[in-house]
Order: C-alpha cells, then structure tokens, then sequence
C-alpha cells in the first residue's frame, strides 16, 4: 500500500480559490516538498473527463417519494441528514466507507461526507440541496497529494453528474458547516453521524427533536416500496448462491477451518453485491450455540452441525439475512435430525403466522409455542405443563433470542421505531422480516442429556407480506432435513 506524496506545507485552494487547509505532512514521507516545476508539469496534460447525458439511478424516483413524505412530516423545519466520514482502523487506513441508511434511503448516494438538507419553502414543502464533496482540484494539487485526492482513492462525480443521477441539487459540502451555523429557524438532524454538521448545529437543535426525527425515519422503512423488495429479493438469490459455494467447498473447510467457509461467501457477496450485510456466523460444531459467532476460526468436523448465517448485501445497500444448519458429511444424524426437524417445523408455524393483519409477535409466539412443546416431549422440563413452560418463558434456556425482526438496509432494520408501531404493531404488505426458531444446548449444560450437548441448530428465511398472506424470499434454499441432504448430496456432485 503506498504512501501519499505529501509536500512541505502547500495551501490548498478550493475551487472558488478561496485559501484552505495546507495538506498534513507525513512525518515519515520519503518526498518531503514539491518543487514548483513538478507542481506546474502536474496542472496541465488532463483529459476532460466530465460524463455528460447520465440518465438518473434507477431508485431515483422512490427517493423522491420518500423525501416527500419526510417534507410532509416536518413541514415548516429545516432537516439535516448525513452520510457520515470515514472512520479511522489504524493509524492512516480507514475502514470502507459505508454510508449511513438514512441517508442512502432518502438519496440514493453511498459518498463519504455528503449531506442532505431539506430546507422548508414556507409553511408547507421543502427544497433538497445534496452537498457532496466536489471532483478534486487539479489547480492546487490536491487531486494527487491529498490522501483522499482522485490519484489515491478513485474518481468522484462532479456536483454536476450528481445532479443528474441523483435528480437532487449539488453543492460543495465544504460550505455546509458555515451556513448551518448562521441558519435560523427550527432545526433537526440526524445525529452519530457527522461531527462537524452536529457542531454547526449544537445550539439550534434539541436530542428529543433530533429523536423524533430518526425515529421517522425508522418507521418510515417499515413498509418497503416496489424497488426495495426487487433489492431484497435480489440480496436473497445471492445470498443462496453463496450457500451453495460453501457447500460445494466444504472438504477444503475440513482442511483449514471455518475461515474458508467465510472467506467462501464473501467472494459471492463482493462478487454480486456491495459487501456481506453483517458479519458472517459460520459456526460449526459447539460454537453454533454461540449466537453471534464471528470469530470463525474453529475447526470443521465431518459429523458436527455447521451453522451459516448470512447475508450479501446489494450495491443499493438492501441485505438478506438467511441461516442454514448443515450436517458437515451431508447426512444428518438421528439426533441431529430430531432437533433439526423440531426447528423446522416451529418455522413452519412461525411463517404461517405471518399475513396482514396479524400481531407482529404472532410469528414469534407460534414458533415458541412449537419449540415448548418439543422441550416438554422430550422431557426436558420435567412435568410441567406447555402453557406454564411459556408462561414462565422456562423454554428459553435452549431459544434464547426472539424469532426475528424487520429486514431491510440494515440487518436489523428499523430498530429507531417505536414499540407500538414495531413489536407491538400490526403487519401489512410490504413489511419484510425474518422467522427464524433455534434450538441451543451449550456444551456445558448439564440439564440436558450428554449427547445433545454442543447441538445448535437455526433456521432463518426472509419473509415478506403481501396481500394475501407472504412470500419467501429465500425459499430457493432447502429446509426440509431431506431435501438438505439431497441438495448437499447435488452440489458436492
């Protein structure tokens, strides 16, 4: 990774040539100034680049929508929405930039440092200004000394091709700062974001305000448009194909570890879309009783349970999120299959709870419900009743964790919304979220017989809900036990 070519202490000029900040010398840089014949020999020798005639993103017209129905929420106040900065991983690397949801929901950008305004036409309406950072300046350097220079990280848009693919006015977002602080009139922002706007802002915006706004935005996401469900469907078809790589490649885990397993649907994830959604769980043999197992450095044993988790991400930022548990040797023991097909079918009661209409905690109670029953059948609770075992929530010792949640540009998508519209809501069409029963005995349970210590197994699909009832999204990966072994059985040819 080479370093950038930092001189002395030049003066950067933005492009309105207006002086500012000299670029940051690297203590260590091996060239230590630029002389004033290679500053000249560096202005000039440049194709023009600009695109012109670009047709506008494909999502440009959802965008709109969403911004209008945010104006119509808060009319008369001035909304601020950041993309967010890079973050430091060590030292002078960053980790890759990903751009906050509210942002990308309502814009369709992905840019670093991008911020969009809804400044209020009066009492009723607004008018969105995008402030992105502008191509780099070739008249003082900074295109080829600056780290974030074009030389160094890649070509950006103009304000003008973002104009264009956008629909949204651009500007330079290095003015933004100095505006926001002479701005009047009642303010909201969405905070964690972007430290310098929320500076800007500190004594014209309130945390409650501030509050109310990113949890609209929340629940705003809880109904997704036709766009999103073809994002969400797309994330899904992927994602199934990485499931089927790391099958097909599971004798070269054997040999390594579960690592290859990752490092095997992360190639399908950057492949087809933007990035893995969430940290891949790929959890084999004891650890899939680890919930959120990313470590991924364990061994892969033929015999043991391997449970996947996850998710590709689309280049629009929409992600599936879908769990197999897999016999490593492609065939199920009998104990294995027992606990397996106890799962299975609490999924099944869990998806078919999900229609318009229905509590949103109907899915997760029905596959409780399911799992109880199993619990007390093989007596695991002594004598106690299914309902008292509910009641007293004695199932979750081996469940523990909820049977889903919403589903969208985040894993856990609109978690900002409140309770009344979220768990304790009312599903409708166009909602999407994940059924998603396990079974869980940890390796050191002693209230469990021996042999089914270190067993976990989880089940997840993607489900939306349409008019009539739902769909699943997933469903061109196997779940029934049999047709896993047969599908295993294909693919490992």
């Amino acid at each position: 990774m080479p370093e950038e070519l930092i001189p002395e202490n030049p003066e950067q000029e933005t492009e309105e040539n207006e002086t500012a900040e000299p670029v940051k010398q690297r203590k260590n840089g091996l060239y230590p100034a630029v002389s004033d014949e290679l500053a000249d020999n560096m202005k000039s020798g440049w194709a023009d680049t600009e695109l012109h005639d670009l047709q506008p993103i494909a999502q440009a017209e959802h965008t709109a929508a969403r911004r209008a129905a945010l104006s119509a929420r808060f009319p008369g106040e001035r909304l601020v929405i950041p993309a967010g900065n890079l973050k430091t991983r060590s030292n002078d690397t960053e980790y890759a930039f990903r751009a906050s949801t509210e942002y990308a929901y309502l814009t369709g950008d992905q840019t670093q440092d991008g911020v969009l305004v809804l400044e209020p036409t009066g009492d009723t309406g607004h008018e969105a200004t995008l402030y992105l950072l502008p191509r780099s300046n070739r008249e003082n350097g900074e295109f080829w000394l600056d780290g974030q220079g074009e030389l160094w990280v890649g070509r950006r848009n103009s304000l003008t091709e973002a104009e264009q693919l956008l629909g949204i006015p651009a500007k330079d977002v290095r003015e933004l700062a100095a505006a926001l602080t002479e701005a009047t009139g009642p303010v909201r922002n969405v905070r964690g974001h972007d430290a310098s706007i929320e500076a800007a802002l500190t004594d014209k915006v309130t945390a409650e305000r501030d509050e109310e706004l990113r949890v609209h935005l929340s629940e705003a996401r809880l109904v997704k448009d036709a766009f999103e469900i073809a994002e969400l469907q797309k994330a899904c078809d992927a994602t199934a194909r990485g499931f089927e790589d790391v099958v097909k490649s599971l004798d070269k885990a054997e040999a390594t570890s579960e690592r290859f397993i990752e490092g095997t649907f992360f190639l399908r994830a950057r492949i087809e879309g933007n990035d893995i959604g969430y940290g891949s769980i790929c959890a084999a043999g004891p650890h899939a009783t680890t919930l959120h197992w990313v470590r991924n450095d364990g061994a892969v044993r033929a015999g043991e349970l391997l449970l996947l988790d996850a998710g590709v991400e689309t280049n629009d930022l929409y992600t599936a999120d879908v769990t197999r548990t897999l016999p490593i040797n492609g065939t199920f023991s009998p104990l294995q299959r027992k606990i397996y097909d106890a799962v299975y079918e609490a999924q099944e009661a869990g998806i078919a709870a999900v229609k318009p209409g229905a509590d949103y905690r109907d899915f997760h109670d029905a596959a409780q419900r399911v799992l109880a029953e199993k619990l007390v059948e093989w007596g695991l609770l002594g004598d106690l009743s299914v309902d008292k075992v509910l009641e007293l929530g004695l199932q979750r010792r081996w469940t523990l964790h909820g049977t889903g949640h919403m589903l969208g540009m985040d894993v856990h998508d609109c978690a900002a919304a409140r309770t009344e519209t979220y768990v304790n809501g009312t599903l409708e069409p166009g909602v999407c979220l994940t059924v998603e029963p396990g079974l869980y005995f940890q390796a050191d349970d002693l209230t469990v017989p021996e042999e089914y210590r270190g067993i976990g197994v989880r089940i997840e699909d993607d489900i939306l809900v349409t008019e009539d009832g739902n769909r699943n999204l997933s469903d061109t990966l196997p779940r029934r036990a049999d047709e896993v072994e047969a599908w295993m059985a294909r693919l490992k040819g």
